[in-house]
């Protein structure tokens, strides 16, 4: 998890945004945001890119879980429930299926009452390269 961390450092979006990773391991991720005013949209409610957001920084942790470069090549997300400020979210994601160069994830996001607020599937393309290159040839 340590390539991971050091990769996600570099994520300087989801770090504005203040998405915390607690956890990844092989084809699996999650992450949690607590929901401040500047989360908001005009209906006061959580904006749905916020939570496409969350979603996609899962599947990007969960997707380079091994240590190999995944992209996203298409995502979706359908939305279920409403966001409220002063509340966290966690989203949980988990690799469905695989192949050499596809994986497919799942990923739920839940407020802290454990009630579903969106469903999102991603699906990445696995490059040839490793985080640990990545990092090398594109320094901060």
């Amino acid at each position: 998890m340590d390539v991971i961390k050091e990769f996600f450092k570099r994520d300087r979006f989801s770090n504005l945004v203040g998405i915390e990773l607690l956890e990844v391991k092989q084809g699996y991720a999650c992450a949690k945001l607590k929901i401040e005013p500047h989360h908001l949209n005009g209906f006061r409610v959580v904006q749905g890119g916020v939570l496409f957001t969350l979603a996609d920084v899962v599947c990007a942790a969960a997707s380079n879980s091994e240590g190999e470069l995944a992209v996203s090549i298409s995502a979706s997300i359908h939305y279920i429930k409403s966001g409220r400020e002063g509340t966290t979210l966690f989203a949980e994601g988990k690799r469905t299926c695989a192949n050499t160069k596809l994986s497919s994830y799942d990923i739920v996001i839940s407020n802290d009452n454990d009630e579903k607020l969106a469903s999102f599937q991603g699906l990445v393309y696995h490059k040839k390269t490793t985080l640990e290159e990545v990092i090398r040839l594109h320094p901060d």
